[in-house]
């Protein structure tokens, strides 16, 4: 029995609020409009390098604070210091908020970058995702969705493609907010060939060949080639040569049990789900956050392993401004306490499974937090600072970032920008964010990241 976390709500949207079923609805297989195949096409035109390293992202929707996590400023004023105390991890020198026990174990294993610079300072993920800032330039043709800048999963597909023929290159966990702008931006001028596979929500059924037998495939496949065979005798383009393969392709992911064997938690070790906890993915903490699941987590690592080049996920609710939500401290303990359970499992896992040098695991929000603590017991947004915590890569693990003054509200020390990190996403990936390039609407070569952004030196 396939057991594929996912919501039953909102059966028609996605991260990117686009409405439509995923490519791999096998009625709509190769008949008409854009097709699987013809996804695969796109996708592996547009694929270069063989690269076996992938990224886990986890976005914190909302904003964690920054200064009750891993920058604890506990001998600042009342007003600025949170109840939180700091405790000493297993790295000399370097403290982090006492309800992460598990990760102060495992810093060596970590990097906390405390000196993240140049958020935005409204809600909106796409800094998150792409490393550009929602209102910055776009590129030609920008003005609208299928214009913007592409994720990182979407660039990586452009640039690389899938690692093999029955997992695709992106694949995105996250779970639609109510609230559009924390939700994924999506692919951009890029286009949907390179969108992220969706496996939430009601699209786990096309996994399946539900009702649908091998013979039966076999039968619309045939059709399929029929179809296409009528229009390579009247496509004077040559294009539809060669198709055949790409529909292989797509028949490779619906009857292979790789990509379905890795959404299927069944067939984990039971002793390995329970490391990671247990959440409700129909339980949001208020009205427009993402749920808390930490199996997402565990997915994310089993997605990796089966060859996913980059897995996105959201978590959970962190913009606190206070009542009625109850205070920014009563969340932060709750939130902290799941994530301490599930991030250091995951980092575990992949230490324990040889994981650890190929997937690098980037966790962060669009910003950080007010120093000054408001009237109603909460922190408003913050873009001036901001924290990250990465792991695995092969990174310069043991060592913390950056730091920020007394009071937490500026960097004094290292300060890191978004198009850094993305850099150093894409230097483990073995993309060289400096000189690789992919065209805008316009034919137009735009380059991965701003401002000539090199890798962070002290972490490769």
């Amino acid at each position: 029995m396939l057991t594929i976390l996912g919501r039953a709500d909102r059966q028609s949207q996605f991260c990117d609020q686009v409405s439509r079923r995923n490519f791999l609805k096998i009625g709509s297989l190769g008949l008409t409009g854009l097709t699987l195949p013809r996804l695969l096409a796109a996708e592996q035109q547009a694929a270069r390098g063989s690269s076996n390293k992938s990224v886990i992202m986890i976005y914190l929707v909302g904003g964690p604070p920054h200064q009750d996590i891993l920058d604890i400023k506990h001998r600042a004023p009342s007003e600025i210091a949170g109840p939180f105390l700091p405790i000493r991890t297993n790295v000399p020198g370097i403290e982090i908020c006492e309800h992460l026990p598990r990760l102060a174990g495992m810093m060596d294993k970590l990097v906390p970058i405390r000196s993240v610079v140049g958020a935005q300072a409204d809600h909106d993920a796409t800094q998150c995702y792409t490393g550009r800032p929602p209102r910055g330039g776009t590129p030609a043709g920008g003005a609208t969705a299928a214009g913007a800048w592409p994720q990182l999963g979407s660039v990586v597909s452009r640039v690389q493609g899938p690692r093999n023929r029955s997992t695709p290159p992106f694949v995105s966990l996250c779970y639609t907010c109510t609230h559009p702008p924390y939700n994924e931006p999506g692919p951009g001028f890029l286009g949907v060939a390179h969108d992220g596979f969706r496996p939430l929500g009601p699209t786990r059924d096309d996994m399946l060949l539900s009702g649908i037998t091998q013979d039966q495939l076999g039968d619309r496949r045939r059709l399929l080639t029929s179809l296409d065979r009528f229009r390579r005798d009247v496509d004077h383009s040559g294009q539809m040569h060669g198709m055949d393969a790409f529909t292989d392709q797509a028949m490779g992911i619906l009857t292979s049990s790789r990509l379905a064997a890795a959404l299927d938690l069944s067939k984990e070790d039971p002793r390995v789900v329970e490391r990671y906890g247990t959440g409700d993915d129909k339980v949001h903490i208020d009205e427009n956050g993402a749920p808390r699941v930490p199996q997402s987590f565990l997915i994310a690592r089993r997605l990796v392993e089966a060859g996913v080049r980059v897995v996105t996920l959201n978590y959970s609710k962190w913009d606190w401004h206070g009542q009625p939500y109850g205070s920014c401290f009563d969340r932060c303990r709750e939130d902290l306490t799941v994530l301490d359970r599930a991030f250091p499992a995951l980092i575990q896992d992949l230490h324990e499974r040889g994981l650890d040098r190929d997937v690098l695991v980037a966790v962060w929000g669009e910003f950080g937090r007010t120093p000054m603590i408001n009237k109603n017991v909460g922190r408003d947004h913050w873009p001036r600072v901001a924290c990250a915590l990465l792991a695995g890569g092969g990174l310069k693990t043991g060592q913390v970032i950056g730091a920020t003054d007394r009071l937490g509200g500026e960097a004094i020390a290292r300060p890191v920008t978004f198009p850094e990190l993305f850099a150093t996403l894409y230097h483990h990936l073995g993309i060289d964010a400096s000189q690789v390039t992919v065209p805008d609407l316009a034919g137009r070569p735009q380059y991965l990241v701003d401002d000539n952004a090199q890798p962070l030196a002290e972490l490769i």
